[in-house]
């Protein structure tokens, strides 16, 4: 059935029930419906996180010193607003048209149209959920409150927990502390841990939907969490190029299946990154790759046969640069540790709303909106 479900209904949901397991273990005391409604309809976080813990913001509302303006934190909170609204608009926004088409045409891509399709949406997914996560933190910090930090480069992450420690770390805290920890945690012994691990990102697979393509995505998270474990316990480690490579192809695989309507639509993907629905490549690499006709490559001027090129040519362009960018650059909280108002920084956030209100017309898929 198509049910319509309130927008960001279980951002605001895990928040109260986190504030309601801690009342009934006694670690909150507030008692005040008003200061509760505050706490839970803070609109800044309300509809996509981060989720907020009632210890983190009940005694920032309850200073007086803060309920005034303070023009160094409107200035911060704005330059924070203006790289989230970059993030969504100038960058998601332009990759889902790529998404949309690449994930619309699941059963007959190409090997370069799978890969590309796989690749736009890993980077559409962090720039539009971080980018919401930047303009809730510096729309708050235009109010003196802080929120927590949602995103912290996470496709440097060289293993992956060390992702999840980066990537929604709301949710991961969330997770260790009404789900992992009251499991047993890291108790009884490595078989229960591992247990406690695979159930914990099973539930986390179940919070984004109850579908099959959530299901699997969490199971696959959860075992590589277990053979993260494993590993480590053994004192295995990887190079850092390679672990960071490894980690980072993991996480394209599956989001494959985090973003396809159906499992049929997600292995038929997969599939295509194998090469098994035909690799095309265009004719200019034919006399460098032309070895490679024997593998049943081809080589031809259509090599986009199920995307339209001219609408999706710009999202192509901007994958690599992307990945640069997020490996090697410093993220939006690392830029705001370090901001100081100044002609600088007030014309980059100048063009950070001017580059997102000349852009914005062109509409865009919210795609945290369903969760």
């Amino acid at each position: 059935m198509s049910v319509v479900l309130p927008l960001g209904i279980s951002f605001f949901t895990f928040q109260q029930i986190a504030f309601l397991v801690d009342a009934y273990r006694g670690r909150a005391s507030e008692n005040s419906l008003l200061d509760y409604s505050i706490f839970v309809a803070f609109f800044p976080q309300l509809i996509a996180g981060p989720i907020v813990h009632h210890k983190e913001m009940m005694p920032q509302f309850a200073q007086s010193a803060l309920q005034g303006p303070n023009l160094d934190n409107i200035a911060k909170g704005a330059f924070i607003f203006a790289i989230g609204f970059w993030k969504k608009v100038a960058v998601a926004d332009t990759l889902s048209l790529w998404v949309v088409q690449g994930f619309g045409n699941a059963q007959s891509l190409n090997f370069i149209e799978a890969w590309t399709t796989a690749l736009a949406y890993t980077f559409q997914i962090y720039f539009d959920f971080s980018g919401y996560a930047d303009m809730a933190i510096g729309a708050a910090l235009m109010f003196n409150i802080a929120l927590p930090i949602n995103f912290f480069s996470p496709y440097k992450a060289q293993s992956i927990r060390d992702f999840w420690q980066r990537w929604h770390i709301s949710l991961s805290n969330f997770l260790r502390d009404y789900v992992y920890i009251p499991l047993g945690g890291n108790a009884n012994g490595p078989p229960r841990v591992y247990l406690n691990l695979a159930a914990t990102f099973l539930i986390g697979g179940l919070w984004h939907g109850a579908g099959w393509t959530f299901i699997i995505w969490g199971a696959l998270h959860g075992a590589a969490m277990v053979f993260h474990r494993i590993w480590s316990l053994h004192g295995l480690r990887l190079p850092s190029t390679l672990a960071w490579a490894t980690t980072f192809l993991f996480v394209v695989v599956t989001w494959v299946f985090f973003r396809a309507d159906t499992l049929a639509d997600a292995l038929a993907i997969l599939r295509a990154m194998i090469g098994l629905n035909g690799i095309v490549l265009p004719p200019q690499l034919a006399p460098l790759l032309g070895n490679l006709s024997v593998f049943d490559v081809r080589f031809s001027t259509y090599w986009f046969t199920k995307i339209d090129w001219e609408s999706v040519k710009y999202a192509f362009a901007l994958i690599p640069c992307l990945l640069i960018f997020v490996t090697v650059f410093r993220n939006s909280v690392e830029l705001a540790e370090r901001f100081a108002f100044s002609w600088r920084t007030g014309l980059l956030t100048a063009a950070g709303y001017s580059l997102g209100f000349a852009l914005v017309y062109r509409g865009g898929e919210f795609i945290y909106y369903q969760f």
